[in-house]
């Protein structure tokens, strides 16, 4: 596959689906500029999910000790 052919089946590609941007763009922390109030709203989620991982943590070890 030529590289024109692969850039226009990508782009189809992406049109078919509606794909607007890669889905890790809000997950990955970014060298370009954001507003601080996206920078927060990813700090939240960090620290969403890091709490969420260790209550299952928790819960685990915790179910461990009573088997």
């Amino acid at each position: 596959m030529s590289e024109n052919e692969y850039a226009t089946a990508v782009a189809e590609f992406l049109r078919k689906k509606g794909v607007t941007r890669c889905p890790t763009a809000c997950i990955v922390p970014t060298h370009g500029k954001v507003p601080e109030a996206d920078r927060a709203a990813l700090r939240n989620h960090v620290a969403a999910r890091e709490a969420t991982r260790q209550e299952k943590h928790k819960r685990y070890h915790h179910t461990l000790a009573f088997s």
